[in-house]
């Protein structure tokens, strides 16, 4: 019994972190183009067509169609309105961001519109035979010790489908292919000369592109090291609602009001009418 007893007291080897990179902490986005909105999936160019998005003909004429529907003040090809998660890769410009970093996983939490949190397996495992759909994705990812110091520098990661959908890139609307097969790969790591600089090389690949598209992304590190973490909940203040293929807004004083200029009001067939 006393061995036995022993035994149970025997720790497991605590996990040797050190050779996995400093990214604790709060990262928030730096936008270095300040033209219209903060969130946009290339921070150095404009939004909308601002982006050059290298979308097929039919791709941006869904992008024409959302801006313009916007415009009467509907929401286009923006599904994020409605409080459906942005997943890939509109996850990957959030207001702050925090990694967790394991051997078998690293953990991205994320606070754009809505908490979100993306999983990117380390343990060496191969590509599942049968991926769930979701709007994150599945991710492996790759340690690369680049310099040869014995510790890791780079965080390779291959992102595959199916996903959820649909997804845009941004409010504007530019879209991701309606068949959810995108794929994407990233490079992350430290700047060379500003450890409290990161950046983020993501390219994707989508049917609805004529060729990948890349774009760089750099975050900043709070020096707080204990941040204010503000509760996203895009539900919480969200006044718009969808009836059928139709959206409206909910007035400050608690009535459904159209959104657009003569838009007709929602069916109430199994309301009974007031005269």
């Amino acid at each position: 019994m006393a061995a036995t007893l022993s035994m149970g007291n025997v720790s497991s080897p605590a996990q040797d972190l050190s050779k996995y990179p400093d990214w604790k902490g709060q990262w928030s986005r730096l936008n270095t183009n300040q033209q219209g909105q903060a969130v946009k999936f290339d921070p150095n160019k404009p939004s909308g067509p601002g982006q050059e998005a290298p979308l097929t003909l039919e791709y941006r004429k869904v992008l024409e169609e959302s801006m313009a529907d916007q415009a009467k003040g509907g929401i286009g090809n923006y599904p994020t309105a409605l409080c459906v998660p942005g997943g890939m890769p509109r996850v990957m410009s959030p207001t702050r961001q925090e990694y967790v970093i394991t051997p078998e996983t690293t953990y991205i939490l994320t606070d754009l519109d809505i908490t979100e949190i993306r999983r990117i397996y380390t343990d060496g495992r191969d590509w599942p035979t049968d991926i769930q759909p979701s709007y994150q994705g599945y991710s492996i990812g790759r340690w690369i010790d680049e310099d040869g110091d014995g510790k890791y520098d780079v965080l390779e990661i291959d992102t595959h489908g199916p996903f959820n959908g649909p997804r845009a890139y941004d409010h504007t609307g530019p879209p991701l292919h309606f068949d959810n097969q995108s794929t994407f790969k990233e490079r992350i790591y430290l700047d060379k000369t500003n450890p409290n600089i990161l950046h983020d090389e993501i390219t994707v690949f989508d049917h609805a592109l004529t060729r990948p598209w890349s774009v760089h992304k750099t975050f900043r590190r709070n020096p707080d090291p204990r941040p204010t973490w503000p509760d996203a909940n895009c539900s919480t203040d969200n006044a718009i609602i969808k009836i059928g293929a139709e959206i409206y807004f909910m007035s400050a004083d608690g009535f459904l009001m159209p959104a657009k200029k003569d838009q007709v009001p929602p069916d109430l067939r199994y309301f009974k009418q007031q005269r």
